[in-house]
């Protein structure tokens, strides 16, 4: 067929241009130096195919944030516990945030990347208001506990990017002390059990 082959181009360039982006961003000092010039230079592609297939910056970043999330969704839609919706209400919500947070950890620049894109603020962003959802939802499955939304807000709080680069770089605390404590704050929170340390997820 005659466009077959525009086809597989189009998805080579796609492929690259999210490998090219995912090692600036896991390489560079600060998301905002990462421009659109930068990845296609560093995919071997034009500027024009960035924008045809991704849109704008923030499409780009939304695209390959959702990649490297895509094993982390599947186990929270469907995987078994502590992550899956099988898991009490007490147990998964931990277990989501320490994932989330070691998923920052992991990939922060691009973390950062994506909660800088809200039009006016990252809580706009699709991304948060998915994670926001999903655990305010599981949040009013716990009996007592009272405004399940802001108690996500302050929650997902302890999860964001800038905070847990600032805890890392700032004040040095190391990846399973941070876990420990997220742990224990979001089980206080909800009335469970703490000094138990993080579910583990990996």
């Amino acid at each position: 067929m005659p466009d077959r082959a525009p086809r597989k181009d189009a998805a080579r360039n796609r492929a690259a241009a999210l490998a090219a982006a995912d090692t600036l961003f896991a390489d560079c000092r600060s998301p905002d130096e990462i421009t659109m010039a930068d990845i296609a230079a560093a995919a071997g592609v034009g500027k024009g195919t960035l924008f045809r297939a991704f849109g704008d910056r923030t499409g780009l970043i939304r695209a390959l944030y959702g990649a490297r999330l895509e094993p982390l969704s599947a186990a929270v839609d469907s995987g078994p516990p502590p992550l899956g919706p099988a898991t009490p209400p007490l147990e998964r919500a931990p277990a989501l945030l320490d994932a989330l947070l070691c998923f920052k950890l992991d990939n922060r620049h691009l973390a950062l990347a994506l909660e800088g894109t809200g039009a006016d603020s990252p809580y706009r962003t699709q991304h948060y208001e998915h994670w926001h959802a999903l655990l305010r939802d599981l949040l009013e499955r716990i009996p007592g506990l009272a405004d399940a939304g802001f108690t996500a807000h302050a929650l997902l709080a302890a999860t964001r990017a800038d905070l847990v680069g600032h805890l890392t770089d700032e004040e040095h605390v190391p990846r399973e002390e941070l876990r420990r404590r997220l742990a224990d704050y979001a089980r206080s929170a909800l009335g469970g059990p703490v000094g138990r340390g993080p579910v583990t997820t990996d």
